[in-house]
């Protein structure tokens, strides 16, 4: 098949392009991202590969069925940008990438807790001006802390794992328990009492109507005084106003952010000489106990690796007509 594969960046095009050399598949590589400006360059593809930030919504989805296009291949867990509904109503499949690394995601939001609670990002800085005091560097142990993580799917349960090495007490919640994790020792808890319990809190749940805002002033006031709170999830699981007003007043001590509710226009690009119109993030930077990374969780060597393998894979069974084990279909 012929796929046009938008929001493409140079990692993208060679994970893709040495998973090709055994493919009958052929890639047309578009570094815009897809919206109703730029899904004309989709004609003459039968599918199109998206990533987070490809909005397809109903017009979209209109000229997409116009062109012939009848797959729509997320090279990502995520589908909260996808309107299903409308997938549905022009007979276009769409499919995922469910798990292509969950240790990868995990690993980085330990290395923000890391980062943060040992305060390395700042001396890492003083060291490169040849400054090596130690004033202001004073950390906290992660041993024997409570980490409370919110969502136990693939990338919650790689978390807790790493948590577990570092002998730390592991409360969770999710609607549904994963024995695996109790196992462990991980205990489940309602949501008010896992953030009310922790020392760190770790988001690892998808984004949809009901966790939007999960993070808000009235469950941020449930909190412990100082609490570390990090997102590698879906940036609007963040009421970003509320964090930065606990963030002010010392409720939270540290946050660590992957992701970003208004990421759509700023992350995967090089903004470096234009200057910051999101006064929000502008603000979240300006904070000395603030981690940002511009949605980088998943890229690794083996993720992505991973990520164009189970893309291929996707796309064959769609060409074949056999069952599609990564479709994903409104409720």
């Amino acid at each position: 098949m012929k796929v046009a594969c938008f929001s493409t960046k140079s990692y993208d095009r060679q994970s893709f392009d040495r998973a090709l050399t055994d493919s009958r598949h052929s890639f047309g590589y578009f570094e815009v991202k897809l919206d109703l400006h730029t899904v004309s360059l989709a004609e003459g593809h039968q599918a199109i590969c998206s990533f987070v930030n490809d909005h397809i919504d109903e017009a979209v989805m209109k000229k997409l069925d116009n062109l012939g296009i009848k797959l729509i291949a997320l090279r990502c867990a995520g589908y909260n940008q996808i309107d299903l509904k409308a997938a549905a109503a022009h007979g276009i499949k769409v499919v995922r990438v469910p798990a292509y690394s969950p240790e990868a995601v995990a690993e980085h939001a330990f290395a923000l807790i890391l980062t943060l609670s040992r305060k390395t990002h700042k001396a890492y800085n003083r060291v490169r001006e040849n400054n090596f005091s130690l004033e202001g560097l004073t950390g906290v142990n992660i041993h024997g802390k409570t980490i409370g993580v919110i969502g136990t799917g693939a990338i919650g349960r790689a978390f807790c794992r790493i948590a577990n090495g570092f002998g730390c007490k592991i409360v969770a919640y999710d609607v549904i328990e994963n024995e695996e994790m109790k196992q462990m020792g991980v205990t489940y808890l309602p949501l008010a009492e896992v953030l009310a319990s922790s020392h760190i809190i770790s988001l690892h749940c998808p984004l949809t109507p009901e966790t939007h805002h999960l993070i808000n002033a009235k469950s941020i006031a449930l909190m412990r005084d100082g609490v570390a709170l990090i997102n590698t999830s879906r940036g609007a699981l963040i009421e970003t106003k509320a964090v930065i007003k606990a963030l002010k007043n010392k409720k939270i001590g540290y946050l660590g952010i992957d992701v970003y509710e208004q990421e759509e226009n700023i992350f995967f690009k090089n903004l470096s000489e234009e200057i910051m119109q999101d006064e929000q993030i502008a603000r979240l930077m300006t904070f000395p106990n603030v981690l940002v990374t511009g949605h980088q969780a998943f890229l690794t060597k083996e993720a992505l690796e991973q990520i164009s393998k189970t893309t291929l894979e996707n796309i064959t069974a769609f060409e074949k007509g056999e069952e599609l084990a990564n479709e994903v279909k409104a409720s």
